[in-house]
């Protein structure tokens, strides 16, 4: 851990685990029930995910910078009943408490000590708890975490991972990099994701790797911090790989034992030669989703890697290419990828209390992935769009429909568009349109303001125009392919 190092042995990670596990069942939380994990990456997420996996509860993590707005729909939805977080968050879950009528309990972790009964010092009601703990009652089947993905309408949705699921994942994907205990992850992306989750933490607890644990990516010390750490792969992400390139080169560029960096979405051929011929670090491009668990798409460990593909069918999966209507389209020929799967197993069990977005997306074992594809005549699979309403944020997939649902809340709006438009360090960028109400005014900056009050940093458009109406179809549909050729030849 790179916040105050610390190391853990496995039995003292149980240790820790189980203590924790006692504690919460003393707080009477039981198999099923809903648990927020409301931390930046640190030891205690770990300890509480896995004593939530030991109990039966439901691991419901969240994105610490989300402020309370944001943050009571997925608590809400969930009907979590206890938060774990840290000190510089404790109001903004307060102020959640006050609105969640199912959420009593919070855990705060660091220098704390108990405010009352119902809000705790993780460590205080931890320290003494039994280093032992039997798990009994748990199925493979039964849910174990519900992890919230932005959809193409205005809300996220709640992906159901299963105990089976997380075990799928660790050993297919440990597989697909070759994963032995002898190697150490380099673990920087936040553990509220799916990647922090599924790629490093149970791939390593799968083989009995170890884990190096990142408080937050930092790309002036990452090449430090991959030797002082003894690190042998990593997994990251095109606008955290685009950082490490910005850095000054160093003599020192060199200086690491990395044999892996697996990563997800496109980087251009100059960035792929740089990293390997500057940083000396060897990449292998895969594809995957929340809702995927494991990795369906995967450039070869052994074999020719085109990184500037997605790879082709990994085992344990099998992928097409199709049409509106579902057939199977030629080769070189773009359209969606979907994915063959066992719900519960090898992809999502279900949305959460969502039966219609399950059903759009699962349809006769195939998951329906909303991206566009085309394979080439190797076989190599190629991201081409997305299909859904979805912009591609620093790695995140966030919702155009979430973010114009807030603005449209602001008393001086009519109507609200958001597009994304390419940028070449965060992937894409957040640019809003507006129209006002009749005898209505507001600036950008004023906008902005009020959307840093309703939703994460992340999320709030970087740029805000306001126009007298929007192109649209004869139904009055938003045109927004028009409003991004308007915007980029301005």
């Amino acid at each position: 851990m790179d916040r105050k190092p610390s190391t853990w042995s496995y039995k003292e990670f149980n240790e820790k685990v189980n203590q924790v596990a006692n504690a919460l069942m003393k707080l009477n939380v039981k198999k099923g029930d809903k648990v927020n994990i409301h931390l930046n990456n640190c030891p205690e997420f770990l300890f509480g995910w896995f004593a939530l996996s030991k109990i039966g509860a439901v691991m419901v993590p969240t994105n610490p910078i989300s402020p309370p707005d944001e943050l009571i729909y997925p608590i809400n939805h969930s009907e979590s009943v206890l938060t774990i977080t840290q000190l510089d968050l404790i109001e903004a879950v307060k102020t959640v408490r006050s609105k969640c009528r199912f959420l009593k309990t919070i855990l705060v972790i660091g220098d704390f000590r108990n405010e009352d009964q119902s809000t705790l010092s993780f460590e205080q009601i931890t320290r003494n708890e039994p280093k032992s703990y039997n798990s009994d009652d748990i199925t493979p089947d039964d849910e174990a975490a519900i992890l919230f993905t932005s959809g193409t309408t205005s809300l996220p949705k709640g992906v159901i991972v299963t105990h089976a699921n997380y075990i799928f994942l660790g050993e297919q994907i440990s597989k697909n990099v070759g994963l032995t205990s002898d190697d150490r992850w380099h673990l920087h992306l936040q553990l509220f994701h799916g990647n922090a989750q599924y790629y490093s933490t149970m791939t390593a607890l799968t083989v009995g790797a170890s884990i190096a644990l990142m408080s937050k990516f930092s790309a002036s010390r990452f090449v430090e911090q991959l030797s002082r750490y003894k690190c042998t792969v990593s997994s990251s992400l095109s606008t955290p790989m685009r950082m490490i390139l910005a850095q000054k080169p160093k003599d020192s560029d060199k200086s690491h034992n990395l044999r892996l960096m697996i990563f997800a979405q496109n980087l251009t051929d100059d960035q792929y030669k740089e990293l390997a011929t500057r940083f000396k670090i060897p990449l292998l491009q895969i594809f995957g989703m929340t809702e995927t668990m494991g990795q369906p798409l995967v450039n070869p460990l052994d074999g020719l890697r085109k990184n500037s593909s997605i790879g082709f069918p990994a085992f344990g999966y099998q992928c097409r290419v199709v049409d509106e209507s579902g057939n199977e389209v030629p080769q070189g020929q773009a359209g969606q990828l979907i994915v063959k799967g066992i719900p519960g197993v090898t992809i999502l069990k279900s949305y959460y209390r969502n039966d219609e977005a399950t059903k759009n997306a699962i349809k006769n074992g195939w998951l329906y992935t909303g991206d566009i594809v085309k394979i080439d005549s190797d076989g190599y699979y190629y991201f081409v769009d997305r299909a859904n309403d979805l912009i591609r944020r620093s790695g995140e997939n966030i919702s155009a429909g979430e973010i114009e649902s807030v603005i449209k809340l602001h008393e001086a709006i009519g109507d609200a568009a958001v597009v994304g438009i390419s940028d070449s360090m965060y992937d894409e960028a957040i640019i809003g349109f507006v129209t006002l109400k009749p005898n209505q005014s507001v600036t950008e900056e004023e906008l902005k303001e009020y959307c840093s009050k309703k939703m994460s940093k992340s999320k709030i458009p970087e740029k805000i125009e306001i126009l007298n109406d929007f192109p649209r179809t004869n139904t009055g549909k938003t045109q927004k392919n028009k409003l991004r050729e308007m915007f980029s030849k301005n």
